[in-house]
């Protein structure tokens, strides 16, 4: 099979594509380019979740490090992706791989690889990596590997912390001693992932649901949407609680439950925490969206004057612009977010704590807080919806749509088009549709966001007729 790096990392289902022969491949893969860029002295930050066989893939990646004779600091347990790769900033390691696949289902494993600087690999090095991959398998060449126990005994691998110095870092860019102060009662639910324990640590009384491990994570992805934090909803609605936070499979993302009990999404969360940076805490720079990211973000960045960016799907697209931009915040649809001063990356652990941090210095709930955002630059109404598609009609689609001229959709004159990643419909209005087939799965993707959720479900069920699915 040929070994693909999708938005973030190479992902498999285990047994199948995601098996100990093909991460030996990509390991060794990946100590070649080290050493290829000069980076392997430097040494390499090794850390895994909480998925079926993780730290025995994790193990596995060590003994290839030091069987090509690069340093390993291994994490003594599971670790949520953000601490791992500010240990590959705080240690000054050449770079970092993270055992993870993320949100996805409990099927499958991951290899991340972060760069020297904290964040995940940039297009250019994920292609070089799948381009030594190939490589190597074409020549036959074997992967040079340690046994751990003789890594470990030499010194090549050494087992570390990761939380201590994440925590270190996460007091220093929020005022915990405010938050702690607030005593506002939040509900945290890890979805049985790295990030268990980990909100509970920072703040004493917070209850945590889900925090078990679980590599089945009770039957579906451990990804912060709707659908899959009814159970944290309830909570909140229950009246114990005032809001809720929840965290995917590596705590690099970020879902949360406002004081009513209703799901607030990424886009809800992107705009309270940038306001808040910008007002309360007095914060500065640009801002970078993806293209399937509310409008709101626009709306906001317009109001203070500060400079957006729009990249394609998956944060690898925003970390770049954070390395060559100063850039306040970044992030996707998805509830994967960063902001400055901190690491280009996602981090669902510190965005959890700006928004308390917000609702602390505010007295106000994420609700009110949002509603106030909207009163002045106005409502949205967003949704997404997720279908089967197979190969040869995604293929069809796409030609379909690249080569039609569409005009109209639902009634509503198409004003500008944007096919940076997918096929983005901007009406007079300002609301929009986005048709983006998947590039990883079978899945075809729909996207809109309108003031009027009627115009949202008529501008769906349009994409769905245009798809014909």
């Amino acid at each position: 099979m040929q070994i693909k790096f999708g938005t973030d990392g190479w992902r498999g289902v285990i047994a199948r594509e995601f098996t100990f022969d093909n991460l030996s491949l990509v390991a060794q893969a990946t100590m070649d380019y080290l050493k290829r860029e000069g980076l392997a002295d430097k040494g390499l930050v090794i850390g895994y979740d909480r998925r079926f066989l993780s730290r025995d893939f994790a193990e596995r990646v060590a003994e290839i490090a030091a069987g090509n004779g690069i340093r390993v600091w291994l994490t003594d347990g599971y670790a949520p992706t953000p601490a791992v790769s500010w240990a590959v900033r705080e240690l000054g390691a050449g770079g970092g791989v993270m055992i993870t696949a993320s949100h996805n289902p409990p099927v499958y494993n991951g290899f991340k690889v972060k760069e020297s600087f904290g964040g995940s690999a940039r297009p250019a090095t994920t292609k070089i990596l799948e381009e030594l991959v190939a490589a190597n398998r074409g020549a036959g060449r074997g992967v040079e590997a340690l046994p751990l126990a003789e890594a470990r005994a030499a010194g090549t691998v050494t087992l570390f912390g990761a939380t201590g110095g994440y925590f270190a870092q996460l007091a220093r860019y929020v005022d915990l001693d405010l938050i702690r102060r607030a005593e506002i009662p939040v509900a945290v639910d890890p979805m049985y992932g790295a990030g268990a324990g980990l909100l509970p640590a920072l703040l004493p009384g917070a209850f945590e649901i889900h925090g078990e491990e679980n590599p089945n994570f009770g039957g579906q992805p451990p990804e912060p949407t709707e659908e899959h934090l009814e159970e944290l909803c309830r909570l909140v609605e229950s009246g114990r609680f005032r809001v809720g936070l929840a965290l995917d499979g590596d705590a690099d993302r970020i879902g949360a439950v406002d004081e009513t009990g209703a799901f607030f999404s990424s886009h809800r969360i992107f705009t309270v925490i940038l306001r808040h940076l910008f007002e309360r805490k007095g914060l500065r720079g640009g801002v970078v969206k993806t293209v399937s990211t509310t409008r709101m973000i626009d709306l906001l960045a317009e109001k203070y004057d500060l400079p957006l960016f729009e990249t394609p799907i998956g944060f690898k697209h925003i970390c770049e612009l954070m390395l060559e931009h100063d850039i306040l915040m970044g992030g996707e649809e998805s509830g994967g977010l960063g902001v400055k001063g901190h690491i280009p990356e996602r981090d669902g652990v510190l965005m959890g704590l700006l928004l308390l941090e917000a609702m602390a210095m505010s007295g106000k709930g994420l609700r009110q807080l949002l509603d106030e955002t909207m009163d002045e630059i106005g409502h949205f109404s967003y949704r997404r919806l997720d279908l089967p598609i197979d190969e040869k009609s995604k293929a069809d689609l796409i030609a379909r749509l690249r080569q039609d001229r569409i005009d109209t959709i639902a009634g509503h004159a198409v004003a500008s088009t944007n096919f940076r990643d997918g096929f983005k419909f901007i009406f007079e209005d300002g609301s929009w549709l986005l048709i983006r087939p998947s590039g990883t799965e079978p899945v075809l993707r729909l996207y809109s966001e309108a003031g009027d959720p009627e115009v949202v479900t008529g501008l769906l069920a349009a994409a769905r007729e245009i798809a014909r699915v």
